[in-house]
């Protein structure tokens, strides 16, 4: 990692060191960024073409296999969500997420042997880095996304990160210490028989740290390699998508100018290649690989989010005196795209201050500047134009408390437009389902939840709605249940079996609810069972630490707002019930229906 600021930041839990050792040789280097609304461009590559390097052997495979290693991310994935500096915010994520796909399913193999299944976040930190864990979870820190200048810096960052997951270099990683621990012990019993022979004690040292020493440069020749070829992975990736492949020298030659002010380890001690040597080997690709016949240009999300991540990175007095500085700078510029990303900016730091008539004027300011003017060419609005983000944080402001109810109202009409417009956006999606909630339009409510629940069945805010839309209808057995469901998919399946007992305790908790609380009961056990013998057959040094999980709730478990997902899946289980001509599945959404 690449410091570049002074500030020493405190990390709750004990998330960090987890997954910065199971992540330590996949940080930082590269960039990446798509948008699902911008406008399609033909490949670079040839549909037949591919990432063209070797497919992994049979040793990462035995060390850690594709299940496992996505075990391992989920893990790790549910302690970063409950740390305070994990970015919850809808609109990065969706942004992030659609232009992480876009890298993702544009060049052909990127998934890996493994079918890698992708999520893409960010974290609040002041420091130039994004990392992959295992599983195929790859996180961008604030900082890369506020001074990246371009989406195709960002690209090369996330196609860098998605080098190291489709590679599989940590299970890589981990076969490689493996065969590698056996060469200490070869030494010490070297160095026993040095010393025996009357060889001397220190030409018995001599041969044990020998030893220690060939294992240690092992690895990280391992951790340059595979830096390498994650930028290999990445140039191809970003290159079949469209984007220019000279962001990811300019990112390379931003990293190297932080570098100088704390000094480059020689590349001997390093665990990455130096910075002048990956400029250097991607220049050469640059120069023998074709021009490229079109590029994808920078889409207005793209500056939008950054304007979002100035905000939320420091929301201390000076982090805010310091990003409105930013965008009335911005504001003074001839790009019209960095003057709208400013006004955004600006509306959104003026609501996170509770200034909601300077929010919604900004934020109408940088809704006009995108209007097309009479003579002028478009050639800087290429794609989206934003509206998508506008409107959500238009919603936002007309939502946020002290406003009078009329706003509200407007707020469901607008959500419920842009949901038609957008049907695909998840963020707009929990927006409107939030308006019907603040309105009273519970059934409404309830319904649209439980379609979206059918169709997005690994999204545990949809299910925090549902149970905040169940507890306002004053149904608190289908409260807990849904409850339940959400803190499975955060990985807390002791709090989930307590909302269990909770819902089958409730007054109203009916025959029907009680066949399906038993049967969800018994196949959660049988998973904490499943996963206390799994770690045990694998090690605790191979897992992060669960203990951990099983004290998420030590405090409020009624939290409406916790963690985030998206995608779909098949349901959780089956039961019988009588009636019912065929079982039915735990995992739809129906069973929270009354009957």
């Amino acid at each position: 990692m690449l410091p570049i600021s002074s500030r020493h930041r405190q990390r709750s839990a004990g998330a960090w060191r987890r997954l910065l050792t199971a992540a330590s040789l996949c940080t930082a280097g590269a960039l990446a960024i798509a948008s699902a609304s911008a406008a399609p461009t033909t490949p670079v590559l040839r549909a037949n073409d591919s990432i063209g390097l070797p497919t992994l052997g049979d040793s990462a495979r035995a060390d850690l296999s594709p299940v496992l290693e996505r075990r391992l991310g989920e893990e790790i994935m549910n302690d970063i969500r409950r740390d305070r500096d994990y970015l919850d915010d809808d609109p990065i994520l969706e942004f992030l997420n659609n232009f992480g796909m876009n890298l993702v399913l544009t060049a052909p193999g990127t998934r890996g042997e493994t079918n890698a299944d992708f999520f893409f976040f960010a974290v609040r930190d002041p420091m130039i880095n994004a990392f992959a864990l295992p599983g195929g979870f790859i996180a961008v820190h604030s900082q890369l996304l506020i001074v990246a200048q371009n989406e195709s810096e960002l690209a090369s960052v996330l196609s860098h990160e998605i080098g190291h997951v489709s590679q599989r270099h940590i299970a890589r990683m981990l076969g490689q210490q493996k065969q590698d621990a056996l060469l200490p012990l070869a030494a010490l019993i070297l160095a026993a028989l040095v010393g025996k022979a009357g060889g001397g004690a220190d030409a018995a040292m001599g041969v044990m740290m020998g030893g220690q020493g060939l294992a240690i440069q092992r690895q990280l020749n391992f951790s340059r390699d595979a830096e390498r070829e994650a930028d290999r992975v990445g140039f191809q990736t970003m290159r079949a998508a469209g984007y220019d492949t000279s962001g990811m020298v300019a990112f390379f030659k931003r990293l190297q100018g932080t570098t100088r002010l704390y000094g480059e380890a020689p590349a001997w001690l390093s665990s990455h290649p130096l910075t002048g040597e990956r400029i250097a080997d991607i220049q050469s690709r640059i120069r023998e690989a074709p021009k490229p016949g079109h590029l994808r240009p920078d889409s207005i999300d793209f500056h939008l989010v950054r304007a979002r991540a100035r905000v939320l990175q420091d929301e201390s007095q000076s982090g805010r005196d310091e990003a409105r500085s930013t965008f009335e700078a911005q504001m003074a510029e001839q790009n019209t795209q960095h003057q709208t990303a400013g006004m955004y900016g600006m509306a959104f730091l003026a609501l996170k201050q509770g200034d909601l008539k300077t929010a919604q004027s900004w934020l109408d300011k940088a809704k006009g500047s995108m209007r097309p003017r009479p003579g002028v060419l478009s050639a800087e609005r290429p794609g989206s134009d934003g509206s998508a983000m506008f409107t959500g944080l238009d919603i936002e402001i007309k939502m946020a408390p002290g406003q009078p109810p009329e706003m509200l109202a407007e707020a469901m009409r607008e959500a419920e437009q842009a949901h038609q417009k957008f049907p695909l956006s998840r963020a707009l999606a929990r927006q409107y389902a939030e308006t019907m909630i603040a309105a009273g339009k519970l059934d409404q409510a309830a319904q649209f939840l439980r379609d979206q629940v059918r169709e997005y069945r690994e999204e545990p805010k949809l299910y925090n709605q549902l149970a905040k839309t169940y507890a306002a209808q004053g149904k608190i057995a289908l409260q807990h249940m849904a409850l339940a469901e959400s803190y499975v998919l955060t990985g807390a399946t002791p709090a989930a079996v307590d909302q269990l007992n909770m819902a089958r305790k409730a007054k109203d908790v009916s025959f029907y609810d009680q066949a399906v609380i038993d049967a969800r009961e018994r196949e959660l056990q049988q998973k904490q069972k499943d996963e206390k013998q799994e770690k045990k057959d694998r090690g605790e040094g191979f897992a992060a630490d669960g203990s951990a999980r099983d004290k998420l709730d030590a405090g409020p478990r009624l939290k409406i707002e916790t963690g985030n997902g998206d995608g779909k899946s098949k349901g959780l289980g089956d039961t019988d019930f009588p009636g019912r001509k065929e079982p039915m599945r735990l995992g739809d959404p129906l069973w929270f229906q009354k009957k």
